[in-house]
């Protein structure tokens, strides 16, 4: 008999996701808290923190298992590979390492759960989920952030269409056989449906911002991108071969005389940071500064001192179906944004009245958005991060998000008998 089949005892929860705080990640430490508070016995199930510099944390060691404490929430660590870098082989080690280790953990030795929740990706996350779902009769609903294969092919992490086709064949079977999935945008529910999942099971689940980062009321701005007379335009977070920055690069360069006023700012980390810095430089870019990555809690006030926020992805079809999560971070800090990406995401910002938005790759257009935004009337400029900031709360808030989650996981309980 299940926990929660007499009622009374909550329904244990299993979160099974490769990387939880001290980690960056959208589904973290808060993410659980939450769940806990909305009735779940919550167990995280995790690796060892070394994302994203793919070098394990200060206070951790490598071992086959350890159990702690976060906030309250109970933290199963699990040993991982540590990499994140350029080589495949060193990716490849840290996901299937992780798969392994949380499968023998879900089938030889935790506690049977009520319902698993499984992030994805990696794909090997969630497949530990569906072996638990398949000889544990767990029920499971998978969480898909990122869509494999078409990821890897988009970012070039991989390229050999035989491996591809292969990864597609095993994310299609892995779907078909979870309870229920959540999706960040309807162009993901689009396309599940079309690779053979059932609409029914699946839910859109916009992600939400940390709304504990800081931004709210950010009075002591960094002095380093605080600078009068200027006209700070920033994108932060991660800088990788799917963020195609050099068109933001290009867009400086058609900037820098007419409109000198106009800075790119660029802040965080990423494969490509170091090489987009050096390109700059060689370039004579005076109107692009870099800044190096910050905690979680130190990127509010960096995004209350800009006067736009930027989002850049490259023009590939699968960026047209999805919406980076610095999105809603930036709805939730109250800014204009501008939005170099087709697809949902720029439709979420329209509906949002929160910004401009342009087409991605395309250096031309997004000087000319930003060359509008900096002449724009300030009382125009604070009215668009004011409606971007409205949107949010109304429709994409963390406690609308997990409230919404908790409803997915309640009914994958309740449907687990193969509807």
């Amino acid at each position: 008999m299940s926990a929660a089949a007499g009622g009374a005892a909550r329904p244990r929860l299993i979160v099974l996701s490769q990387w939880f705080d001290p980690e960056p990640t959208v589904r973290g430490v808060a993410f659980a808290r939450r769940l806990d508070a909305l009735g779940f016995d919550v167990e995280v199930v995790t690796g060892f923190p070394n994302y994203p510099g793919g070098k394990l944390y200060e206070g951790y060691q490598i071992r086959p298992l350890r159990r702690e404490f976060v906030d309250g929430i109970r933290v199963t660590r699990l040993a991982l590979y540590p990499s994140h870098d350029r080589s495949r082989v060193g990716r490849v080690l840290n996901y299937v390492s992780f798969f392994l280790s949380a499968t023998f953990y879900l089938l030889f030795l935790a506690r049977r759960a009520d319902v698993i929740y499984a992030y994805h990706p990696p794909l090997t996350s969630a497949l530990a989920g569906v072996a638990a779902r398949l000889l544990r009769r767990m029920p499971l609903v998978l969480d898909v952030q990122d869509m494999w294969p078409d990821t890897l092919r988009a970012t070039g992490m991989l390229n050999n269409e035989r491996a591809l086709g292969f990864i597609g064949a095993v994310c299609r079977w892995t779907w078909r056989r979870a309870d229920r999935i959540s999706v960040l945008s309807d162009g993901f529910r689009r396309l599940l449906v079309e690779r053979g999942v059932l609409a029914e099971r699946i839910a859109v689940i916009h992600n939400w911002a940390d709304e504990a980062d800081g931004s709210e009321g950010a009075a002591a701005q960094p002095a380093a991108i605080a600078m009068r007379g200027r006209f700070r335009i920033l994108f932060a977070g991660n800088m990788g071969p799917a963020q195609g920055l050099d068109t933001v690069l290009d867009a400086a360069a058609l900037l820098i005389d007419a409109h000198p006023q106009i800075e790119f700012c660029f802040l965080g980390g990423g494969l490509e940071a170091k090489r987009l810095e050096r390109a700059a430089t060689a370039r004579g870019l005076s109107n692009v500064r870099f800044f190096p990555r910050v905690s979680k809690v130190e990127v509010g006030p960096w995004l209350a001192a800009a006067d736009v926020l930027l989002v850049h992805l490259k023009d590939d079809p699968l960026f047209a179906i999805t919406v980076p999560s610095k999105t809603q971070a930036y709805l939730a800090a109250g800014k204009p944004i501008l939005m170099a990406v087709a697809g949902d995401a720029a439709e979420l910002v329209q509906r949002a009245g929160a910004g401009l938005v342009v087409p991605p790759e395309n250096a031309s257009a997004m000087a000319a958005a930003a060359s509008e935004l900096a002449t724009m009337e300030l009382g125009r400029l604070a009215a668009l991060g004011a409606s971007g900031r409205r949107y949010y709360d109304d429709q994409l808030s963390f406690a609308r998000g997990a409230e919404s989650m908790a409803g997915l996981l309640r009914q994958a309980m309740a449907g687990a008998d193969g509807t």
